[in-house]
């Protein structure tokens, strides 16, 4: 890597928070620099939890001014978001409500019908994505029954929205759309036989666009809000957030397995090809489009949101909450404490959490957590059983055996969850970056304007030279399932 002043900008947005991130090559590092971020979460509205797309949209307009301010060398835009939620767009374009979120109530009724139009098979056969609610299959059968299905010409995926909004240009970003369950996983176009089954326009999503791949330059009156300069273009990343870390995760060869630790987690390996058989269904592992057509083969499991959510509710209790101490006490308590399952659907909606977990416990015959430090503890350990439970599976199924776990995203930041991890995969772990959502889209964008390593193995080995990466060995320890 050499020294540039090209400057590129991810625009990255989670369920939870946003920012804009400024990047540049110096020597063997990309350096990044967050020049805005703004807070986001579902609201209720109109008997729905819906996200303030248009909200965002304006944070995301703000952050670019900072940015103009602070780089006048912009060269391109990249935006990547959480999966599977989309906006419908009338015949003028227009936004036709802000939209639904994908912990909304709304598919629940409708799961049943889609597979008796499908078998879940067959579907598994065509599309190879893990069976999850909210995937966007069936909030669009929920949303054909709604108020506003009628006035829709396009449904948008959100990263490709705020795309749409910047340049005008309409497209969908693969490796998002890949999550949606309307996706052909071998064709890598969308399914014929999905959309006729579910009584869908052929053309309701925009045509498909790959990572690195030019959307557009940004319109006149973003140009004039931002101080960007006109010429500054939007390049298509891996829209899913989950692709983005994925691609900037530093492994030395193809060996490696990862979980992108957030809110959510996902756990895998990378392969080449999807694994579309029976027992990877019955797994429920998914089939997820990565840079370069490569598969995310991985199982979406429960994430730090149990951690999150048990800390607002002692919060609006007014009981002790401060993440750090909480986690030093959870450090000290003897292992083969109850382990939880963090994917049972109880723990998907906001609530109180704590409570949820101690009853989770007391039915599976373990004792309730006696204090908040022990509840911390049980999240910790049940993600660290599930992470290495789906590891071993992953491979099981797909026949391919990893030799180092890399953990990034904001969970790498929480070193009791890494070392327990590594003691129960019974591999090393390797522990960052934080950012490799950020440093994904980044690097995708560098790589498009020609400064990084054409072959995504030689990009990743040229970021982790520039990273300091902390590593866990296993050690034995014992949790209770």
């Amino acid at each position: 890597m050499t020294a540039t002043s090209a400057v590129f900008t991810a625009i990255d947005i989670g369920a939870s928070s946003g920012r804009v991130v400024a990047g540049w090559l110096s020597g063997d590092r990309l350096e990044l620099e967050v020049v805005h971020r703004f807070p986001n979460g579902a609201q209720p509205v109109d008997g729905h939890l819906r996200w303030n797309l248009t909200g965002l949209y304006e944070e995301v307009l703000v952050g670019l001014g900072r940015l103009g301010e602070l780089h006048p060398g912009v060269v391109s835009l990249g935006i990547d978001t959480w999966a599977v939620d989309y906006g419908l767009l009338d015949g003028e374009g227009r936004l036709v409500a802000d939209p639904i979120a994908y912990r909304d109530s709304r598919t629940e009724r409708v799961v049943d019908d889609v597979h008796r139009r499908i078998d879940p098979q067959r579907l598994y056969a065509i599309n190879g994505l893990q069976f999850l609610p909210f995937n966007t299959l069936y909030q669009l059968a929920a949303e054909q029954g709604g108020p506003r299905w009628k006035d829709a010409r396009n449904a948008v995926l959100l990263p490709d929205l705020l795309a749409y909004w910047l340049t005008g240009e309409l497209r969908t970003e693969i490796t998002n759309a890949s999550t949606t369950g309307l996706l052909d996983a071998r064709r890598r176009s969308f399914s014929a036989e999905v959309l006729h089954v579910l009584g869908l326009p052929a053309d309701l999503f925009p045509p498909l666009i790959e990572p690195g791949q030019v959307i557009g330059t940004i319109k006149a009156d973003v140009a004039s809000r931002t101080g960007l300069d006109p010429s500054t273009t939007v390049v298509a990343v891996g829209s899913h957030d989950t692709a983005s870390a994925v691609a900037g995760v530093p492994a030395e060869n193809r060996r490696f397995a990862y979980v992108s630790s957030g809110t959510w987690s996902l756990v895998g390996l990378e392969l080449d090809e999807p694994v579309l058989t029976e027992e990877s269904r019955q797994a429920n592992f998914t089939n997820e489009g990565g840079v370069d057509a490569r598969i995310r083969y991985l199982r979406n499991v429960g994430g730090l949101w149990l951690l999150q959510e048990s800390l607002r509710t002692w919060r609006e209790a007014g009981e002790p909450a401060d993440q750090n101490a909480l986690l030093a006490e959870a450090a000290e308590l003897e292992p083969g404490g109850p382990a939880i399952d963090v994917d049972a659907a109880d723990f998907i909606p906001p609530g109180d959490m704590p409570d949820r977990i101690r009853t989770a416990c007391e039915a599976s015959g373990h004792q309730a957590p006696h204090s908040s430090a022990a509840v911390v503890r049980c999240i910790l350990d049940s993600l660290a059983v599930a992470y290495a439970r789906t590891l071993r599976a992953a491979e099981q199924l797909s026949g391919q055996t990893a030799t180092v776990l890399h953990i990034v995203g904001g969970g790498c930041q929480n070193e009791l969850l890494c070392q327990l991890t590594s003691d129960l995969a019974g591999l090393p772990v390797f522990s960052g970056p934080a950012e490799a959502t950020a440093l994904g889209n980044l690097a995708v964008q560098a790589r498009a304007a020609g400064l990084l390593p054409a072959n995504l193995d030689d990009l990743r080995r040229g970021l982790r030279r520039g990273l300091t990466l902390r590593e866990y060995q296993p050690k034995a320890v014992r949790v209770n399932g």
